[in-house]
């Protein structure tokens, strides 16, 4: 059994506070319209399952009672979850949430952005093969030396997630060709912290590309700030 985020007491303290999360998305000039989902995992009578923002509705209209709950399946249809419980259907990016935190118990929150720096630079070749390189040391917080780029295929199908994962595998985040990034955390705080630092980290490159190219920390360097940032912690 995956555990459950133990900062909130009950579910509608949970529902109010994903909302928040998502609407937060806007006003951080992370997404906009409907665009851009988040997910919180949280169990129900001993089920694992996940609660998530609803396809195709503006936050600022959305309600907590619009939020959807669904369960986690070890082996869940390709189109539909298998156990839904909501008045509106889930958001249509269901299934990398799903499969995150599937194949990873230590995430709690996922946060979906289609952050504009970042959709930029994930149309790049470049970054597309290499993901965002250690040109600053604040790559770490997503986990290693580098954010990857999880490989192009059509919005919500299982194609996409099968390249989330993949691309997540020892992350935090991780940006999606021609559509935007990806972060997750132990909290929706968090998750919402490093989708804000991925969208800056990706406007410094952006920039640093325009200016002929920065220079990149090595290896070793890396391994430094990563270890720093084990303990790095308030």
């Amino acid at each position: 059994m995956k555990t459950q985020p133990t900062e909130f007491a009950h579910e509608d303290q949970a529902r109010e506070a994903l909302l928040d999360t998502a609407r937060a998305l806007q006003t951080q000039g992370l997404s906009h319209g409907s665009s851009g989902n988040v997910s919180l995992r949280w169990g129900r009578s001993g089920a694992n399952g996940l609660l998530i923002t609803p396809s195709a509705m503006p936050f600022d209209t959305c309600t907590v009672d619009d939020l959807v709950w669904m369960a986690i399946d070890d082996h869940p249809a390709a189109d539909r979850p298998r156990l839904l419980d909501g008045l509106r259907r889930p958001s249509s990016e269901w299934r990398f949430h799903h499969d995150l935190y599937s194949s990873r118990a230590d995430l709690q929150a996922i946060v979906h952005a289609h952050a504009p720096q970042a959709a930029m630079l994930s149309c790049l070749p470049r970054i597309q093969q290499d993901g965002l390189p250690a040109f600053h040391y604040m790559i770490a917080l997503a986990g290693g030396s580098s954010i990857r780029c999880a490989p192009y295929a059509t919005f919500g199908t299982s194609a996409l997630s099968v390249g989330v994962v993949k691309a997540m595998q020892g992350r935090k985040a991780c940006l999606m060709a021609h559509h935007g990034l990806i972060a997750c955390g132990a909290t929706l705080s968090a998750a919402l912290a490093l989708a804000a630092e991925v969208e800056w980290l990706s406007a410094a490159y952006a920039r640093a590309l325009a200016l002929g190219g920065p220079a990149l920390l090595d290896e070793s360097q890396m391994r430094d700030v990563l270890a720093r940032f084990a303990d790095y912690k308030p």
